[in-house]
Order: structure tokens, then sequence, then C-alpha cells
């Protein structure tokens, strides 16, 4: 059975090797899933100091893409694991070890779901400004599932303490 057509939010993230490129090409894998996946939006590319990484770790590159596509929230999840393991990502890494690219599923449609390898929306989304910032300039006025509130206030409400971002590029993907 072929799954309804969901929205997806998808964080993409890399501190090694050519970071912008490793993004690019992420992204090019998942728009080569199946014919029915389609790209909707593309943030620009931030980048971010590493937190708690290992001593010397390049800064991150991170941004956020929203897709359509025909499959389930875990077939979704296995497929972008086996873009980063193809991209050089092993299978058992630590939390927070340098990696070519990291795929997360942020939220899908209005789906609420605790599963042992995914839980929907993305529990720690809300608390991170390098996923924050990229979503709120593609959705600011999202309302995910279990808010009150819209992405650009939940932006709005993080630790002015932290970091800013800088962004390094607003047309990254070629076809915007």
């Amino acid at each position: 059975m072929i799954a309804k057509t969901i929205t997806y939010g998808i964080a993409l993230g890399s501190n090694l090797g050519d970071r912008l490129s490793n993004l690019q090409q992420a992204v090019r894998k998942v728009l080569a899933l199946n014919a029915e996946v389609r790209l909707s939006a593309v943030a620009p590319v931030y980048e971010t100091e590493p937190v708690d990484c290992p001593e010397g770790s390049q800064s991150f590159y991170n941004t956020v893409i929203e897709i359509s596509a025909a499959l389930e929230p875990l077939d979704l999840l296995r497929a972008l694991r086996s873009i980063e393991s193809e991209m050089g990502r092993p299978n058992k890494h630590s939390h927070h070890e340098p990696r070519t690219v990291d795929l997360d599923i942020l939220y899908a449609d209005d789906v609420l779901m605790k599963h042992a390898d995914l839980i929907l929306p993305h529990p720690r989304m809300t608390q991170r400004r390098f996923v924050m910032e990229p979503l709120a300039t593609i959705r600011p006025d999202l309302v995910l599932p279990g808010q009150a509130c819209n992405v650009r206030t939940l932006l709005g409400e993080l630790k002015p303490s932290e970091a800013p971002l800088l962004k390094v590029s607003d047309t990254w993907w070629p076809c915007r």
C-alpha cells in the first residue's frame, strides 16, 4: 500500500569535509529516494559552532528543507539513515561525533509519534537555534503539533545568550 503524501521538515548538518557540498549531495539523495519526493522549501545555510564535540571539531553548516513524499515516517527515517551511511557516517556513532552529514526528521504534517526510533515532532528542535532559525525562514507561521505558538515565536523565545548563527548562503541549492 502506498502511503499518503506527507509534508516533512528535515534538518541537515555537516561538519566534516566540504560541508556545503555534503549538504547539496544529501538533498540530491533525498530527492532521488523515489519519483514522488518533491522539494517544497529550502532554507539558507548557517554556520554554527560545534557544541559538546571533540576539541578541534570544525564548525557545522546547518539548514532545513521541506519535502513532500509518499513515505511513512519510519520508512523515511530508514532512508535518511541509509543516506548518512552512504555518505560516510558510521551506523554506530557517539552523539556529538563530527559527521559528513546528519539528517533529522523535524515534523511530518500534524503527526504526533513516539516510537523507539523516532519521536515527532523532534523533541529538542524548539531548543535549537540552528534548527529554528533556518526553519523560520521557510515556515515562520508553522504551528508544530503539540505547540501553542508558531515557529517565529518559538525562535524569539530562545535564549539570547546563545551564539548567533552566521549565514553562509541563501542560494546554496541550485534549483531554488
